[in-house]
């Protein structure tokens, strides 16, 4: 109830300092629901493209008067929500500013500690990296600013990570300036409908053996269910998973063809045998390249 007072003052800040320079502010408030159902996601989408195209600053926030964490309706912190939203928009570039001035190569707190001005992967030394200790201006630390550039690049958006307090700080990044930390979008940039399955919060999660990981990571080949090895999650057909390998890692992401229910029917079986186990065969793959989405390396 608060929050629902607190954005009204917000948008109102918003309009006031953007009218000063003859623009307008539009409020969107969202929750994770928006951008996990593919219908309203293009509805955001198409929103966002509108009010870009009338010149119109939207102000992006989470609907905290509904979102229930419970039942995995919130973003968990601003720095995913923009993650996310640049997703929506693609290929843009994603400013996080906080209160540090980039990620730093241990606590910035310690003596000698520097600044890295360019992260060209990630992998778990990159996470080690983060600071330990909480942001003392936001609800995430530098981990949660390091997922979201993960996500952000994933879907061929350039991330930078700089310092909230720097005197203009966006004109500079904008000029080219090279300040805080640098994360160069993953190439080839996604498709629209992938970005999707990049952004949405995963239904359930699918372990695969060690040769349909390999596949997968070849690219081009789809998920077969003789390569399932466990179901975990309750899902119907047509439902975002996360794809992860024998060791647990997320190494993707896919629109799955069966239910939770049915999977744990046919998993680790030849696609011949769908029919006589199920009674049906609707689809040869459990999820189709075409919309398989496998992180980078």
């Amino acid at each position: 109830a608060v929050a629902a007072v607190g954005q009204a003052q917000l948008i109102q800040f918003y309009e006031s300092f953007l009218s000063s320079h003859e623009l307008h502010a539009g409020q969107i408030l969202l929750t994770a629901e928006d951008l996990d159902d593919r219908t309203r996601y293009l509805h955001v989408r198409n929103t966002l493209s509108s009010l870009l195209e009338l010149g119109v600053v939207p102000i992006i926030n989470e609907n905290d008067s509904v979102a229930v964490e419970e039942l995995q309706t919130t973003f968990g912190d601003n720095d995913r929500l923009a993650a996310s939203v640049a997703g929506v928009v693609g290929q843009t570039a994603l400013v996080i500013l906080s209160d540090v001035e980039g990620v730093f190569d241990r606590d910035p707190d310690l003596p000698g500690a520097a600044i890295l001005r360019e992260i060209e992967s990630f992998d778990e030394s990159t996470f080690a990296m983060a600071a330990t200790r909480k942001s003392t201006v936001g609800k995430g630390g530098m981990g949660s600013k390091l997922r979201a550039a993960q996500l952000a690049t994933r879907g061929g958006s350039a991330v930078a990570i700089a310092g909230g307090r720097v005197p203009d700080v966006l004109e500079r990044l904008i000029a080219g300036e090279r300040l805080g930390t640098y994360f160069s979008p993953c190439l080839p940039a996604l498709s629209p409908r992938k970005r999707w399955i990049e952004t949405a919060q995963p239904a359930g999660t699918l372990v695969i053996d060690n040769g349909a990981c390999r596949a997968l990571l070849k690219g081009g080949n789809s998920l077969l269910a003789i390569g399932v090895q466990k179901v975990d999650g309750r899902f119907s057909p047509g439902a975002v998973v996360s794809i992860c390998d024998v060791s647990g890692e997320e190494i993707g992401r896919g629109l799955v063809n069966y239910s939770a229910a049915d999977l744990d029917c046919i998993k680790g079986l030849k696609s011949e045998a769908i029919s006589s186990t199920l009674g049906r065969r609707s689809y040869s793959e459990v999820i189709h390249a075409d919309v398989l989405s496998i992180h980078e390396a």
